[in-house]
């Protein structure tokens, strides 16, 4: 372990942290974390099992693998299926299933589908492979979006012209309002995604607090960095203060990182995008502007969106996503539903919740 992880691990810090909390608190309270990252953090540590038992941790949709929409991933299958497609993504992405298949059968009954650690990564096997297509299954929150846009600008400047991007990135503050104007959803305070609010900064957040009057705490992913985000939101709602306060200023500036905004906003726009289980969120999407349409994969292969009545009906991800259900509620978890045989999406991503709850709780 580096000396900078022990410090944000520091079982003295840890316990003065928890002790605070457990002083300030003189309610209930419902609070939120929207990254992915964060609920496995805080399952792994058992950070929920230190808090007062009026504090309830909510899991929200902070996975954007699990939220990615099914006719997206129908798309990809089909994409895979082209023999003169290679069709490549991120690891967790290949498991999850589609209406019929998923990435990872679609690999085994022949299709070319590689998992890659960037897009940049796609571009070279574009260059590598000219007689091919390369597709590149664009997932992720703002954090991932920067470099699939440097990896679209790389292509246009060297003329890559067998590369293009089947987008499914989305946009984190859209989905936090729809919780907010939702009446069963809505928790009390939010704890912030820290690695998006690296890219974005915090204005965003800042103005959702004011406009809904909730506290908002940005955060990271060590114990510390947690219990620092819940101590904040518990203080802001025990003084009925309703503000963003930034406790991961080592990673997070208010303004954000500006290149990385410069390239998301040069390559991509906002759009209304179906959210796997949580419906259309209005401007809950990216896709590329128009001077881009030449890399955008749904027009080059003429791709049409394909409306199904899929999914398990035992699944219930789209509650668990709306943090009205913790995943150990569900009634196929841990047996009809494991990460060997998912149902749903959040049992196979790194990022999902049900995967936290099977790995790191009994069931």
């Amino acid at each position: 372990m580096s000396a900078h992880d022990q410090e944000y691990r520091d079982p003295d810090e840890v316990k003065k942290l928890v002790d605070l909390i457990h002083k300030i608190t003189t309610r209930p309270w419902k609070i939120m974390e929207v990254c992915g990252g964060q609920t496995h953090a805080i399952a792994q540590y058992g950070i929920e099992e230190l808090l007062p038992k009026g504090i309830r941790l909510i899991h929200g949709p902070g996975c954007p693998v699990c939220v990615t929409p099914v006719y997206l991933i129908d798309m990809a299958v089909e994409l895979a299926g082209r023999p003169e497609v290679i069709l490549c993504s991120y690891g967790d992405m290949v498991r999850v299933p589609g209406s019929q298949q998923s990435l990872l059968s679609s690999k085994a009954s022949g299709g070319d589908v590689r998992i890659l650690y960037s897009p940049i990564d796609a571009l070279q096997l574009a260059l590598k492979n000219p007689g091919k297509e390369v597709v590149f299954f664009a997932v992720g929150f703002e954090t991932t979006a920067p470099a699939t846009a440097l990896a679209l600008k790389m292509a246009q400047e060297r003329g890559i012209l067998n590369f293009s991007v089947l987008m499914a990135h989305v946009q984190v503050p859209p989905i936090l309002e729809m919780l907010l104007n939702s009446e069963d959803a809505r928790p009390d305070a939010f704890l912030a995604p820290g690695h998006v609010c690296a890219v974005t900064g915090e204005e965003d957040y800042r103005a959702l607090s004011e406009r809904y009057h909730v506290p908002m705490a940005v955060t990271g992913f060590e114990p510390v960095d947690l219990l620092r985000g819940i101590l904040a939101c518990v203080n802001l709602l025990e003084h009925g203060v309703a503000m963003t306060q930034n406790m991961y200023a080592r990673v997070v500036k208010r303004e954000g990182n500006a290149e990385a905004l410069r390239l998301i906003h040069e390559v991509f726009s906002p759009v209304n995008r179906e959210w796997r289980g949580l419906g259309l969120v209005p401007d809950g999407g990216m896709q590329l502007r128009p001077e881009w349409a030449m890399y955008d994969a749904e027009q080059r292969f003429h791709l049409k969106e394909k409306k199904c009545a899929c999914g398990s009906s035992e699944c219930r991800a789209g509650e668990v996503l709306r943090g009205t259900l913790s995943p150990n509620q569900c009634p196929a978890f841990g047996t009809r539903c494991t990460p060997e045989c998912p149902l749903g999406a959040p049992m196979v991503s790194s990022e999902g919740a049900c995967a936290a709850y099977y790995r790191y709780h009994s069931h």
